[in-house]
């Protein structure tokens, strides 16, 4: 077991851990930490506690400091030095006359590297962009190339539920999606309702995928006979989460009835077995 802390550098950004050494840290602390990249600002979101080995990634990192006000002031200051850094990258990009959008900026928190996150539907020759931007800020030049969900993440925006992006609030990572998880909640197949502001399968129908699999447990599948109270039809949708399925009856008439009430019909020439005079089934296997 290692002892560790959870420290974020972006906001929703993916958690690392990093030894705490000797600084007492809780939640919501500022530090700087030593990465890869060098010295790093961040923040603690999970306190001091033990984790596995195997979640480790070795060497295990220290936190260098407690952030101060001076660290803090140099943070203000990238940002505003990041801000300057996309106009003039915008302006250079222009006139190389790259087919590439530029996302954001970023400071390492030592000034020592800038890296420039864009977008481009295909691979881009950027050698004389990069020789250019050395020049005017005199310090190493990344140009990293993302896709559309990280620029989602990064920009944020009003997803069509009205409520802030999930990716840009609380998703420190992107997991698969699938059509298949819009067919389990019986939602509709139009891209349309189902995509993000990112144009791909929005990340929330993930969210209640797992309820809709366990839920569907014993149902009569969808286009299935059924037996109900006001007779014979057929399954055309199922609500899980309810309990319900709604069933077009052979009088053309579409009921939802609660799930205990209805049951699958057999195969032709096995009858369903009738419960006794006086009593129901509802609830029996």
């Amino acid at each position: 077991m290692a002892r560790v802390v959870g420290v974020r550098f972006r906001k929703a950004g993916k958690v690392y851990y990093f030894d705490p050494g000797q600084w007492s840290l809780q939640p919501g602390d500022a530090v700087v930490v030593e990465t890869a990249r060098g010295l790093e600002f961040g923040w603690v979101v999970a306190g001091p506690q033990d984790v596995p080995d195997d979640r480790v990634v070795t060497p295990l990192k220290q936190v260098v400091r407690k952030a101060t006000a001076r660290d803090e002031a140099q943070v203000r200051e990238n940002e505003v030095r990041e801000r300057q850094a996309m106009e003039v990258c915008s302006r250079k990009i222009a006139e190389h006359g790259l087919e590439m959008d530029l996302v954001d900026a970023e400071y390492t928190f030592d000034q020592g590297k800038i890296v420039f996150y864009f977008t481009a539907q295909g691979r881009v020759d950027f050698r004389e962009l990069v020789r250019d931007l050395a020049s005017a800020f005199h310090t190493r030049i990344e140009l990293r190339q993302i896709g559309v969900r990280d620029e989602a993440k990064m920009l944020g925006g009003i997803g069509p539920c009205g409520r802030l992006l999930c990716c840009a609030t609380f998703l420190d990572e992107f997991r698969p999606v699938s059509i298949r998880m819009a067919k389990q909640q019986n939602l509709s197949l139009n891209p349309s309702k189902i995509s993000g502001l990112c144009g791909r399968l929005m990340c929330c129908l993930r969210f209640e995928c797992e309820s809709y699999e366990g839920g569907r447990d014993g149902l009569p599948a969808v286009g299935s006979r059924v037996l109900t109270p006001e007779g014979e039809g057929r399954v055309i949708s199922l609500n899980p989460n309810r309990g319900a399925a709604l069933v077009r009856l052979d009088s053309r008439r579409e009921v939802e009835f609660p799930i205990e009430e209805v049951e699958e019909k057999k195969a032709e020439g096995e009858a369903p077995s009738a419960p006794p005079a006086g009593e129901d089934n509802r609830g029996e296997s």
